[in-house]
């Protein structure tokens, strides 16, 4: 009783204004703890709501049991978003999260930046179902964007652990962080669900989701449909996409059979990039310069009538074709009363083309300019084994994945005699710039124990994985280089700890090492000329990283909270060095700048101070540093001590919340600090406060309507002028004259209307 109260103050002192909604993701071997506090968790939570006559907590567990730094947001906290949304956008809330784009929805891919306490989304590992999603990166070699791959509305589940993902994560890229998304399962009972979402720039999004309900107690199943149709917010163009995804279990036993089949067709317009100099002299809404061709055709010819002035001012048009599909099936055995095996076959097909106007490149010898296109298909199959068996104070836990992915990219460009229809995928081009076949074979082992010592008070998990990643690289149009690279680690170690100093509190630590695989397609080593690769190639080494975590987490009737600082060694970061702009398609410069050092706090509480309202904040401070020079042309670049790009050292969340099980409400705002664009800190866009509003109503059902809602979305509420998403056409070593195209500006404060009901 003593130390409970010795606890208190210390965590009102430091958590009261801080928050977070948490719960565990948790690994193989905790599943049954962490199931089992969450159950207790929830029934406490829904009599102490019974009793104050306002609803249970959205979430009721926040990483008891976990060794790591870990949060999660479940559906119910989804569902208050604006409709689409992406859920790593729902994520930005959360500690150590920086997430950035420049439509209201958080889907457009080209502006999409992710980061975890400073390594970037191509550093991180994303799993849906726990099938690989690859680096989610826009010209994706190795997977898909969640935002393509499950319709947002699906989503039952998100989880983050920031610094190092379960060992058995599917990942070869997550130096930092991991993100999984666990799909909505079908519901036993048979219903529809229908949401329709109007608003803003003539958006319409409608989806449809049909439940079977329970078939002969064993088989359920769902299909669902999503059409979104959206102008852009600024210049012409729109952002349209089609989904459709299923899902099938069917319980035999003790045991499960799950099989998915989804498909997504998604075509968005692209916004402009800017610069600091081009937000100055046009404003931040400037935008390409379609439906108006003439214009077009006259910058090419640096014929300018505006206040545009070069040819990179603006294009006519860009544009982002994506197909896909991706199936799966798995099957969950219980082997014997204290062994279960999960193994899951996954495969990916995908067809993309990214569409540039560039007036670098004549159609003709009256058409200054062409289409140049990158284009990409990738055709992936894996399988994914994982082994659990409890043995006394120990849980056992192995797997193997494997995975065969075939990427081809190519750079082509096609001729256009004027403002035509290209928004579907082209052939038959003029030129081919290069084109590159990329045989891509991955394989990783893990194994993990976990020990549960003084009644359960102490649990200790080690383990280690063994990642290998092979790339085939082939060169079928000169220009770029081909070969072999080999990435493989044979020991990569986790060591993590929890301790119960009493029910409520405790204290948690973890230390891992991990590896990033080399990567082909737009950039990366392979991105080089032939003769640059092959004197390089010897001497590349992967990334690799080692976490460390410690935190505190502690959880009252009105107040739940966490503490944790970290500290990251990152060895043999690559950057990839812009050195011209995007659309000319100039080979980056490849350097390694050797170690980048990471260390930060991130606070987090949620504070239940009246019935049915809840104060939620979290604080992030992170200081990542490049700690090497790097050679340029035989130049030394001076970037040690520099802050690492795109990487803001403060950030602060806090929403405001209200549900009373007919009206809820939601104001939110974040502080974003400063960001460098540019290697040597010379670059940067300032720092900003974003707010959004959700509000709903529960009405009374209607006919064969049920869980009839309202709901009303504004996005960017106080309508702020600022920099989104920056990097979008790479980052450079300098800019001090302000002219590098690499920034996008956010959408201004838009507004969205959603009716939901069930039958």
């Amino acid at each position: 009783m003593q130390q409970h109260l010795r606890l208190k103050p210390i965590c009102l002192l430091v958590l009261q204004s801080l928050a977070c909604y948490a719960y565990a993701a948790p690994d193989a071997a905790e599943v049954a703890d962490v199931a089992a506090v969450a159950a207790a968790a929830g029934q406490a939570e829904a009599a102490v709501a019974g009793a104050a006559g306002a609803p249970a907590q959205v979430v009721e567990v926040l990483g008891q049991g976990q060794s790591r730094q870990v949060q999660n947001l479940n559906h119910a906290e989804l569902a208050k978003a604006l409709p689409g949304t992406s859920p790593l956008k729902a994520l930005e809330k959360l500690p150590g999260v920086n997430f950035q784009s420049s439509d209201p929805f958080g889907a457009y891919e080209w502006s999409t930046r992710f980061s975890v306490r400073g390594f970037n989304q191509s550093q991180l590992g994303f799993t849906l179902d726990d099938l690989p999603l690859g680096d989610m990166s826009y010209g994706n070699n190795n997977g898909l964007h969640i935002s393509r791959a499950v319709s947002a509305e699906n989503i039952g589940r998100v989880a983050i652990s920031q610094g190092a993902g379960a060992l058995g994560t599917a990942s070869t890229s997550n130096l930092g962080g991991t993100v999984q998304f666990i799909t909505l399962a079908p519901t036993d009972e048979r219903g529809v669900t229908v949401n329709q979402t109007v608003g803003a720039d003539r958006t319409s999004r409608t989806f449809v989701r049909l439940d079977s309900g329970l078939i002969n107690d064993a088989t359920k199943l769902f299909v669902s449909g999503t059409r979104q149709r959206a102008d852009k917010w600024k210049g012409a163009g729109s952002q349209d996409q089609d989904q459709i995804n299923t899902r099938v279990e069917h319980q035999f036993g003790e045991n499960t059979l799950t099989a998915f089949y989804n498909t997504s067709n998604r075509k968005e317009t692209d916004y402009q990039d800017l610069s600091l100099e081009m937000a100055q002299r046009l404003g931040y809404n400037w935008d390409n310069y379609a439906p108006d061709w003439q214009r077009a055709v006259n910058a090419a010819k640096n014929i300018f009538t505006g206040p545009d002035n070069n040819k990179d001012d603006a294009y006519f048009l860009g544009r982002g074709l994506r197909k896909d599909s991706l199936g799966g099936l798995s099957v969950e055995l219980k082997l014997a009363p204290a062994a279960w095996l999960k193994t899951s076959y996954y495969h990916h097909s995908n067809e993309g083309q990214g569409h540039w106007y560039t007036p670098y490149q004549d159609s003709s010898p009256t058409v200054p300019i062409a289409i140049r296109t990158t284009e990409y298909s990738i055709g992936r199959d894996g399988l994914v084994n994982d082994l659990t068996v409890d043995w006394g104070r120990h849980t056992v836990a192995a797997g193997i994945w494997g995975e065969r992915s075939l990427h081809r990219l190519t750079r082509n460009f096609y001729a256009v005699s004027g403002p035509e229809d290209t928004n579907h995928f082209l052939s038959n081009p003029f030129k081919t710039g290069f084109k590159q076949d990329f045989t891509t074979t991955t394989t990783q082992f893990y194994l993990q124990d976990t020990y549960r010592a003084l009644d359960g008070k102490l649990k200790i998990n080690a383990g280690f994985k063994s990642p290998k990643v092979t790339i085939d690289a082939t060169n079928l149009v000169d220009g770029r280089a081909g070969g072999e690279l080999v990435a493989s680690k044979s020991f990569l170690p986790q060591l993590g700890l929890n301790y119960a100093l009493s029910r409520d509190d405790e204290l948690f630590a973890s230390a891992s090492q991990n590896m990033r695989a080399f990567q082909p397609g737009v950039n990366g080593p392979f991105s080089q000329p032939q003769a640059v690769f092959n004197q390089s190639a010897p001497n590349l080494k992967p990334e690799t990283s080692v976490n460390v975590d410690l935190g505190y987490r502690f959880k009252r009737r009105d107040l739940q909270g966490s503490l944790a600082i970290y500290h990251a060694d990152f060895d043999d970061r690559q950057l990839n060095v812009a050195t011209c702009v995007g659309i000319a398609g100039c080979p980056s410069t490849f350097v390694n700048v050797g170690k980048v050092e990471t260390k930060g706090l991130e606070a987090v509480a949620e504070w239940k101070f009246l019935p049915g309202y809840a104060w939620f904040n979290t604080f992030t401070y992170n200081d990542s540093k490049y700690k090497s020079n790097y050679l340029d042309n035989g130049k030394v670049v001076a970037v040690s001590g520099k802050q690492v790009v795109d990487t803001p050292r403060t950030m602060f969340d806090t929403e405001l919340g209200y549900d009373n099980l007919v009206w809820f409400a939601r104001l939110g705002a974040k502080y974003t600090g400063k960001r460098y664009y540019t290697y040597l800190n010379d670059g940067a866009v300032p720092s900003f406060w974003v707010a959004n509003l959700s509000a709903g109503y529960k009405l009374k059902p209607v006919g064969m309507l049920k869980e009839l809602s309202l709901q009303f979305n504004v996005t960017n509420l106080f309508d702020k002028k600022y920099f989104s998403s920056i990097g979008t056409n790479g980052f450079t070593a300098s800019d001090a004259t302000g002219t590098f195209a690499t920034l996008q500006s956010a959408a201004p404060r838009q507004a969205f209307l959603t009716l939901s009901g069930k039958l």
